[in-house]
C-alpha cells in the first residue's frame, strides 16, 4: 500500500510540475504576442538592413516568433513601409542591402526597387553587399550608391528563363490517359499533361512576354548603372560576367570587398571611429508590417478598402495561401456595404484557378462598381482567373512586367482504368439508372458523345468569359477574342493591346481610387481585407496543427527537396474542380 501511495504522489507532483511548466510556456507566448507590436527603439545614426531571404508575398506572415515561426514570408507592404519611413527618419542614415537569393516576382521587386530610388532622393545612402548575387538580387542592388561583391563571389546576369516539367511519359508509364478540353490556341495550361515539350504557340508567347520583361529590366538597370542599354544587353546575352573581376571590369559592381570593408564604408558615411560598429536595424525591428499605411489619415472616417487576392482561385473559404471564392466575395461585399469605405482597390497576385469561383468573385466586383470606385492593382501575376476578377474594375493598373491575360479555360479528366487494371490488377464494374449517370468518371474511357458534351461546356464558359471581358474593356467581342485564346502577355504588351489601362504600382492604384472617390491624400485610412489571422492564432495553429497545411507542406518539401515542384503541381491537379481559368503551367521566372 505504501508503494501505491508513493506512485500516486509522484504522479500528482509530476502533473503539477508539468502544468506549471506549461503555464510558464503559455505565459511566455502571451508575452511574445503582447510585445510583438512593440518595436525596438531605433538608436541615432543607424542603418536599416534589408536581407529579404524569405519568399516575398503581398502580406507577410509567420515571422513574429523567431524560431517558433518556422518558415514564413516577407510582406511587400512591410518592406515598402520600412523604406518609406526610413526616408524621413532622422535616426536612419542609410540602407544596407545584404542580398543573396531574393525570392519574389519581377513586379514585386520593381515596387521595392522604386521605393529604394525614392529613398535616395533624401540624400541618404544605399549600399549593397553580395557574396552570391542572383539576377533578381542584382536587379534590386543596382540602385545602390556602392555595390560590393565578395572577391570570390559570383554575380548572375545572363537573362531570364522559365522551364516547365512535362508529364506525358509519366502518365503513359503509370497508365493514366488524360482527356483534355480547352479553348484557344494559346491555352497551354494543359500541355504538360499530353506533350513532352512546348507547342509552337506556347513557345511563341513565352518568348514574347519573357523578352518584354527582360528588356524592361535591362532598361532599368542601365539607367541606374550608367551603362548603355545596348551594351548591357550584350553583357547579358553573351554572359560576359563569369566571376567577381568580370563584374568589376564591366562596371556591374563598384567594389570587390569583404563585409568588414562594407562596414568601413558605412563608418565613413556615419562619421564613426574605426573601432565603432555601425548599428544595423533589421526589418523585423523597424516595421509595423501589415498595419503599414493604416495610420495615414487616422483621424478621418473615410476608408479605402484594399482587398488582397493572392494565390490560386478555389471554391469555398480557401486558406491563407489561396483565394477562396466565399471568403473573398464576402470581403468585397463587406467593403461595398460599408458606408465608411469610399473606394476599393483589388490587389491581385494570382495565376487563376476555378472558373466558377472566379465568376463568383467577379459578380461582387460588378455590384461594387455600381456604387463606388473599384480599381484593380496587378502585382506579379494576374492571369486567366486572375484577369477574370479584375476585368470589371473601373481601372486596371499593372506593372510593365506583370504577367497577365491568358483569357481562356480548360478542363482535364483523367482515365485511370489502365492504371487500375494493368498496373494494380483492379477492375471496376458499375450499375447506373441512365446511360450517363456515372459522368464524370475517371475509371473508364469516355465516349465520343461525352467528349463533345464536356468540350461544349468548356466552349460555353469561354464564350461567357470573353463576352464579360469585352464588356469590361469596352471593345468588340471579336477583337477581344483575338487577344484572348489563352495568350499570356506582359503588362507592357497588355497595355498596348487595351487589356490594362495604366502602367503603375500599388500606390498609383491607391491614388486613382482616392481621386475617383474625391478624397484628398490625408483624408482616408486604408482598411485591409480579408482579415488575417492574428500572430497568436497563427502560432497556435502551427503548434496545434488544425487546418494549417503549412506544417505538412514544410515537412514534405524538406523530404522531397528538388522534386517538390513536381509534387506541388500534382497536388494542384488533384485540387482542380470543374472548368479551370488558369495560367499556363506553373510559371516561374528565374
Amino acid at each position: 500500500m505504501r508503494q501505491f501511495f508513493k506512485f500516486v504522489l509522484a504522479t500528482i507532483v509530476g502533473l503539477v510540475a508539468f502544468s506549471f511548466l506549461g503555464f510558464l510556456i503559455f505565459a511566455g507566448i502571451i508575452g511574445a504576442v503582447a510585445s510583438s507590436d512593440d518595436k525596438k527603439e531605433v538608436a541615432a545614426n543607424s542603418v536599416l538592413e534589408l536581407k529579404l531571404n524569405e519568399p516575398l508575398t503581398e502580406r507577410g506572415r509567420g515571422r513574429e516568433f523567431g524560431p517558433f515561426s518556422g518558415s514564413g514570408s516577407t510582406g511587400l507592404i512591410e518592406i515598402k513601409e520600412a523604406i518609406k519611413r526610413a526616408k524621413t527618419d532622422e535616426d536612419i542614415k542609410g540602407i544596407l542591402l545584404n542580398l543573396e537569393l531574393v525570392q519574389g516576382g519581377m513586379a514585386s521587386l520593381e515596387e521595392v526597387r522604386d521605393a529604394l530610388l525614392d529613398f535616395k532622393k533624401s540624400g541618404k545612402f544605399v549600399v549593397a553587399y553580395h557574396e552570391v548575387s542572383s539576377e533578381k538580387s542584382f536587379y534590386l542592388s543596382s540602385v545602390a550608391n556602392e555595390i560590393y561583391l565578395h572577391p570570390q563571389g559570383t554575380l548572375e546576369f545572363n537573362g531570364l528563363s522559365s522551364e516547365v516539367m512535362f508529364y506525358k511519359r509519366l502518365f503513359e508509364k503509370a497508365g493514366i490517359e488524360p482527356y483534355i478540353f480547352r479553348v484557344g490556341s494559346f491555352k497551354s495550361a494543359v500541355e504538360p499533361f499530353f506533350r513532352e515539350n512546348f507547342s509552337d504557340s506556347a513557345r511563341y508567347q513565352t518568348v514574347s512576354f519573357l523578352n518584354s520583361i527582360n528588356n524592361h529590366m535591362i532598361g532599368q538597370v542601365a539607367k541606374s548603372r550608367g551603362i548603355a542599354p545596348a551594351r548591357l544587353k550584350v553583357i547579358s546575352d553573351s554572359m560576359l560576367v563569369h566571376n567577381a573581376p568580370d563584374a568589376l571590369r564591366l562596371k556591374m559592381v563598384t567594389k570587390l570587398g569583404y563585409f568588414d570593408e562594407v562596414q568601413d564604408y558605412m563608418r565613413g558615411k556615419l562619421g564613426l571611429a574605426k573601432d565603432k560598429k555601425p548599428n544595423l536595424v533589421s526589418l523585423d525591428d523597424y516595421t509595423d508590417g501589415d498595419k503599414a499605411d493604416e495610420k495615414e489619415g487616422k483621424t478621418s472616417g473615410n476608408r479605402i478598402a484594399v482587398i488582397y487576392a493572392e494565390g490560386d482561385i478555389v471554391s469555398g473559404k480557401g486558406s491563407d495561401d489561396n483565394i477562396g471564392s466565399t471568403k473573398f466575395a464576402e470581403a468585397i461585399r463587406k467593403a461595398r456595404l460599408d458606408d465608411k469605405v469610399k473606394a476599393v482597390v483589388l490587389r491581385i497576385n494570382s495565376p487563376g484557378g476555378s472558373s466558377l469561383a472566379s465568376d463568383i468573385i467577379y459578380r461582387e466586383v460588378v455590384l461594387t462598381k455600381k456604387v463606388k470606385p473599384i480599381i484593380a492593382s496587378m502585382s506579379d501575376v494576374a492571369a486567366s482567373g486572375g484577369y477574370y476578377i479584375a476585368m470589371a474594375c473601373d481601372t486596371i493598373v499593372a506593372h510593365s512586367n506583370t504577367i497577365t491575360g491568358s483569357i481562356g479555360v480548360f478542363g482535364v479528366l483523367p482515365n485511370i482504368q489502365p492504371l487500375l487494371a494493368d498496373k494494380l490488377g483492379i477492375t471496376v464494374d458499375r450499375v447506373t439508372t441512365g446511360k450517363f449517370s456515372d459522368l464524370p468518371t475517371i475509371t473508364r474511357p469516355l465516349s465520343d458523345f461525352e467528349k463533345r458534351t464536356l468540350q461544349g461546356e468548356v466552349n460555353n464558359i469561354y464564350a461567357d468569359f470573353t463576352s464579360k471581358a469585352a464588356l469590361g474593356r469596352h471593345m468588340p467581342v471579336e477583337r477581344l477574342r483575338r487577344l484572348a485564346s489563352g495568350r499570356v502577355w506582359s503588362g507592357l504588351e497588355a497595355k498596348g493591346n487595351g487589356l490594362v489601362d495604366v502602367l503603375g504600382d500599388y500606390q498609383d492604384a491607391l491614388n486613382i481610387a482616392a481621386a475617383r472617390a474625391h478624397l484628398k491624400a490625408d483624408d482616408y485610412r486604408v482598411q485591409r481585407l480579408p482579415r488575417q489571422r492574428s500572430s497568436f492564432e497563427a502560432l497556435l495553429a502551427r503548434f496545434g496543427g488544425g487546418d494549417d497545411a503549412e506544417v505538412k507542406a514544410r515537412a514534405i518539401k524538406a523530404e522531397l527537396g528538388p522534386l517538390y515542384p513536381a509534387y506541388a503541381q500534382y497536388q494542384q491537379l488533384l485540387q482542380m474542380r470543374g472548368v479551370q481559368a488558369k495560367l499556363p503551367y506553373s510559371l516561374e521566372i528565374k
